[in-house]
Parts: C-alpha cells; sequence; structure tokens
C-alpha cells in the first residue's frame, strides 16, 4: 500500500499573497497563472496563504528572455522567508546562465547543500514543468517528468520537517558574492517577465497557520 505520508495528489493554487511589489505580480486563477516582472520598481514575490506538510508541488515556468544576468527567478518552499531558523527547498534559475539551474535545501536555517543541474534547453524559450516532492523521507526535485536530484533523509543530518508556504519571485542577486552567482545586473532587456501556469499544490496537507509564526 503507498504511504499515505507522500501526497502525491494535487489541485490548482487558489489564492496567493504577493509580499512586496503588488503592482508587478498579476494573478489569474480562472486560467491557474501568475506573472512577475522585474523593472524600475524592483521585483515581486507571491507565496500560497496556508503551509503545507509534505507532499507534491508543481508549475510550469516559462522564465525571462533577454539578458537576464544578475536575476534570480525561482521557485521554492519555505517554512517562513526571512526567518534565521527556516527550512526550505529550492529551484533557482541564476540569470546569468539560463541553461542551468540550481537545488538546494535547508534545515533549520543551514543551507549549502546547491547542486547545479544541466537543462538541457534556454529555460526562456518555452515552458517546462518543475516539480518538487517532498516526503517525510526524501525529497525529489523533477523536471518535465525526469528526477535531476534526490536526497534521503539521514540519522544525525538536517532534513526540511517545518510545514512550508511554496513561494516564488524576481529579485537583483547580483550584490551576492561579488555578481559571481547570478552575474552583474545589465538591465538592457527590461522589463524582465517570469510566467507560472498550471501551479499545485498538495491535497490535504495545509496548514492552518499564521505567516508570521
Amino acid at each position: 500500500m503507498a504511504d499515505p505520508a507522500i501526497h502525491h495528489e494535487t489541485h490548482p493554487i487558489n489564492q496567493i499573497a504577493i509580499d512586496y511589489t503588488p503592482e508587478a505580480c498579476t494573478h489569474c486563477p480562472e486560467s491557474n497563472s501568475i506573472t512577475l516582472t522585474y523593472d524600475h520598481r524592483g521585483g515581486a514575490r507571491w507565496r500560497s496563504t496556508t503551509r503545507f506538510h509534505y507532499g507534491t508541488f508543481s508549475s510550469l515556468i516559462q522564465c525571462p528572455k533577454g539578458n537576464t544576468s544578475g536575476l534570480n527567478f525561482n521557485i521554492y518552499l519555505s517554512s517562513l522567508e526571512g526567518d534565521k531558523s527556516q527550512d526550505e527547498i529550492d529551484f533557482e534559475f541564476l540569470g546569468k546562465d539560463k541553461t542551468i539551474v540550481q537545488t538546494n535545501y535547508y534545515a533549520s536555517g543551514t543551507g549549502n547543500r546547491e547542486e547545479i543541474h544541466d537543462l538541457g534547453f534556454d529555460c526562456s524559450d518555452a515552458f517546462h514543468e518543475y516539480v518538487i516532492k517532498w516526503c517525510p523521507n526524501f525529497i525529489e526535485w523533477l523536471i518535465d517528468g525526469k528526477v535531476v536530484r534526490k536526497v534521503e533523509k539521514r540519522e544525525g543530518e538536517g532534513f526540511p520537517e517545518k510545514p512550508m508556504f511554496l513561494y516564488a519571485s524576481i529579485w537583483d542577486a547580483s550584490y551576492i558574492c561579488d555578481a559571481t552567482w547570478t552575474g552583474p545586473y545589465m538591465g538592457c532587456d527590461a522589463p524582465y517577465v517570469c510566467l507560472y501556469k498550471d501551479i499545485c499544490v498538495p491535497v490535504g496537507t495545509a496548514v492552518e497557520c499564521s505567516c508570521d509564526s
């Protein structure tokens, strides 16, 4: 019998909260699509309105076109963005090279578990499916149905266990590591638009709690 804790069943996200620059984020529940824009106003970040405790999270994403050097665009889980003790599971696109994606995870604020994956395509050319499968004993990252990374929970090693929101954002990360991570910000092709559609979250694992705890 399948482990009921895995929660593979999903449904479309119905509501989101916009953490900053709401005018740079549009959400259409009818088409289950979200648009994030980076321009002179800066970027924007959206999240689910509830946390989830395990499950499968997915979206079709088409990353921004043009010279995106300096920018970070993403989809990820976090127990609370900005909390120094947060748990987190990431897909992060690094604007200097749109043929790669970085995966990472944090447990109680400790990360440094980055891996870089060759996509085999330019992430801005078309929509591709990105999936995070978070279970009590393992995490899988999938792209277009293929597992690109799997991490199993091991005794004595940190593993994300806190209920987490689904987040996505676009922001200028060029100040990090002297612009070696995402490249120097150029801005010559602004505005930069990141498109999300068919965004799905788990059924039956939502945890009702305030976003400041």
